[in-house]
């Protein structure tokens, strides 16, 4: 089995500063990683999470003359997943930023400052990262497997339907053709008997002349 690499660590950045990695990664190979920034606080003396602060990433090919592969900003915290799509060396950068104005100025007129950034980086299709990604995969698959399974039950309820119908249709037809036919019998045995009362009346009649 192959064991894939996972790096965790931190460092500490500036605004506007990019901080890159250069990582040799084969053909198809998937990388996926997990990041957290947080802005030094002077009061607490800690660093806590700030909604003004941005991270952008960017990933290139270095041997393809630094052709941009990734180009993404968003929250202090998320992820970012890419799959190689050449083998070669490739540089990962991250870039705090200010969501708050230009020149990692805040609206409030302090700068980002001091900018830890945590990083947890996993190369390779069997790392925690994406087996926990797996996981999700697999409810939502389970998810539509059931959906699946629902619709089939209602495909199934449906041809029953159908086919009720159309039983009750052909005995609704069938009753009608009998009817039709009983009525058709009934007026022809009508028929003879009226021609037979009239032939025997007839009969009567010149019966009765003649005597």
């Amino acid at each position: 089995m192959c064991v894939s690499p996972v790096a965790g660590l931190h460092f500490h950045m500036q605004s506007d500063h990019a901080k890159c990695f250069h990582e040799e990664l084969p053909k198809d190979t998937l990388v996926v990683g997990h990041f957290d920034a947080k802005q030094w606080d002077d009061p607490s003396r800690t660093f806590t999470s700030n909604p003004n602060v941005r991270i952008y990433i960017s990933v290139e090919e270095v041997f393809d003359n630094y052709h941009r592969v990734v180009s993404q900003e968003g929250d202090a915290k998320g992820r970012f997943t890419f799959s190689a799509a050449d083998s070669g060396e490739h540089r990962i950068c991250f870039t705090p930023t200010n969501a708050g104005g230009l020149g990692g100025w805040l609206p409030n007129g302090d700068a980002i400052g001091n900018i830890k950034f945590e990083l947890d980086m996993a190369i390779g299709e069997t790392s925690q990262i994406e087996s926990t990604d797996k996981d999700k995969i697999k409810d939502i698959q389970q998810r539509v497997k059931d959906l699946n399974s629902r619709l089939q039950d209602i495909r199934r309820e449906q041809v029953f339907q159908r086919e009720r119908e159309a039983e009750f249709r052909d005995q609704s037809e069938s009753t009608n053709a009998r009817a039709v036919r009983w009525s058709l019998i009934q007026l022809a045995v009508l028929g003879v008997t009226c021609a037979w009362q009239l032939s025997h009346l007839r009969a009567f009649f010149i019966k009765q002349k003649l005597t």
